[in-house]
């Protein structure tokens, strides 16, 4: 229910935010309105304010909306009523009504991560797990349990590294964008001090999933070797291992962290068997050796050892909070940041050199609307600001069935002098359909194919 609800609010603010910019827009302009819908389909509210002339709908298929205006092209117009249409203002007036809308879709980017920027959010601190064997981060030296101080691309300045989640943005756009990134380590005093470069233009990344993370070697957080709740009649229960137990090391190996734990544990089968293994283990300030034998279970076609306990301890928070001006600001550079991490994935999916695994489709975007609504209300915001870039980047694309189509038509008759004929009109709008349906149907495909993965 809740995946449901955050749904609907999700994409009933972001369609309305949208129109909302064309419909503001076109009466600044003194265009008349004749209808703002939000969804398609049975009206389920109808409402018309004294002395306007526009009528306002909520439909009942909720995925779009439209602003109808006054125009010839669609009905006859009372000659009284015509400086009024569409159709008859001037260029630059029909320019910025179009455009109207993707930016409101931007600008309320900008005010969602302005909002979490003023708010606070608590986040996870900038510190490194253990890398992954034979990644990027081992290879460049890396351990885990590193504090990141300062990160930017190499050749460009450094910024401050607050949270986790600004490291993982910086590798995300490192590793599409083909650039290297430059890790400013902090040292016992606090201070700034050794410094490692990730060479992620050596991946040639398609694709921003799980495995893209695997290959850079920083897949999460810091998480301390400690055991958590405890299953009853599970391995653990019956090694006497305890709630609040830290892991120094198992079979005389230290345990940097709590992922490098888990791999052991799933690792200690041998042909089909349970392999016992040697913890050392500090409990109460006292570190005490315990022999662990997990159980053995199938799990995706391959036999893992369990222990019936959650391991790993919550990774290290820390607020990440910002003034008036500086959140704002900080919200404009993650607006941009993402929409040019949007245009070049396009641009790149375009020529072959990204996967159409990046395209998602609404039952992705619902998930992700639940999973982030779960997360509480930061989590949420900052969904929404991700969606309100993608929908205000795409619409500017230069397809003639959305907004940057109509724009592209602008242009050409700004250059010259003419508007595109009726003939080409007809044709460019059904060779924008096909690419709407098509790409709506990979995402379709790629939503399905995420969740039955």
């Amino acid at each position: 229910m809740l995946t449901v609800l955050a749904f609907i609010l999700a994409l009933g603010l972001l369609i309305a935010v949208h129109e909302y910019g064309h419909y503001r827009m076109a009466v600044a302009c003194g265009v008349k309105v004749l209808r703002f819908s939000i969804g398609f389909g049975h009206t389920l509210l109808r409402w018309q304010p004294k002395g306007s002339p526009t009528e306002f709908v909520v439909g009942a298929f909720p995925l779009g909306g439209y602003v109808r205006m006054l125009d010839e092209r669609e009905a006859p117009v009372d000659p009284a009523e015509r400086h009024l249409a569409f159709n008859t203002q001037p260029l630059r007036a029909r320019a910025l009504i179009v455009a109207a809308g993707p930016m409101a879709n931007l600008v309320l980017a900008v005010l969602l991560y302005a909002a979490v920027n003023w708010g606070g959010a608590e986040m996870a601190a900038p510190i490194l797990g253990r890398p992954v064997p034979g990644s990027v981060a081992q290879q460049a030296g890396l351990v885990g349990g590193e504090r990141v101080a300062q990160a930017g691309f190499e050749g460009e300045s450094l910024e401050p590294v607050l949270a986790y989640e600004d490291l993982r943005w910086l590798l995300t756009r490192g590793a599409l964008e083909g650039r290297d990134v430059r890790l400013v380590l902090q040292d016992e005093r606090g201070r700034s001090g050794a410094e490692h470069v990730l060479p992620l233009s050596r991946l040639d990344a398609k694709d921003a999933d799980a495995r893209l993370f695997e290959q850079i070697g920083i897949v999460a957080p810091f998480s301390r070797p400690e055991i958590g709740e405890i299953t009853p009649d599970g391995a653990a229960a019956r090694s006497d291992l305890r709630t609040g137990d830290l892991v120094l090391s198992v079979d005389a190996q230290p345990m940097r962290d709590s992922r490098e734990l888990r791999e052991r544990i799933r690792a200690a089968v041998l042909e089909g068997q349970a392999v016992t293994m040697l913890w050392r283990v500090e409990r109460a300030g006292q570190v005490q050796a315990i022999k662990v034998r997990p159980d053995v279970v199938e799990q995706g076609g391959a036999t893992i050892g369990r222990i019936g306990a959650f391991v790993g301890a919550a990774p290290e928070m820390v607020t990440v909070e910002y003034g008036l001006f500086e959140g704002v600001w900080q919200g404009v550079v993650k607006t941009w940041d993402v929409s040019v991490l949007t245009l070049r994935t396009l641009g790149r999916m375009v020529v072959g050199e990204a996967s159409l695994k990046n395209l998602s489709g609404p039952l992705t975007i619902a998930d992700y609307a639940g999973r982030s609504a779960s997360l509480g209300l930061s989590s949420y915001l900052v969904f929404l600001a991700l969606i309100s870039v993608s929908l205000g980047v795409l619409n500017l694309l230069p397809l003639p069935v959305l907004d940057g189509g109509h724009l592209m038509y602008y242009l050409w008759e700004g250059v010259t002098g003419r508007p595109v004929s009726e003939a080409w009109l007809d044709r460019l709008q059904r060779a924008g359909v096909f690419v709407l349906a098509l790409m709506m149907f990979i995402a379709l495909f790629n939503d399905v194919t995420r969740l039955l993965g």
